[in-house]
């Protein structure tokens, strides 16, 4: 089964540069084990938030605003789609991420009709 990894950041955990270099590292081998596992099939880090752009379109007007959908401490950094036995296996794959002690992973399975 087929899932989408949220990779979340928290605006107010302060982390120091050389933290941030570890988190780093730790991505990356997190990375290159799940995808030498045949596990993490893509994934890719995300610009920040205040590069993103919403739309929406009510009433057949177009809205376009700057920003995130919600405004929220919690920003998503990065996604990852990975394929798992099931739910139980996705949590074990989310709980090793790096972010997961300094964000959160959000875990999605695609939809099946």
């Amino acid at each position: 089964m087929r899932y989408l990894l949220f990779i979340c950041g928290d605006e107010a955990i302060d982390v120091s540069p050389a933290e941030g270099e570890g988190i780093g590292a730790a991505t990356e081998s997190w990375v290159d084990s799940t995808t030498s596992r045949g596990i993490r099939l893509q994934g890719q880090r995300l610009a920040g938030t205040g590069d993103a752009t919403t739309v929406r379109v009510r009433d057949s007007e177009l809205l376009v605003a700057d920003g995130p959908f919600a405004e929220t401490k919690e920003f998503i950094a990065g996604f990852d789609i990975i394929e798992c036995a099931n739910l139980d296996e996705a949590i074990e794959v989310a709980a090793a991420h790096p972010m997961a002690r300094y964000g959160a992973v959000e875990i999605r399975p695609f939809w099946q009709p």
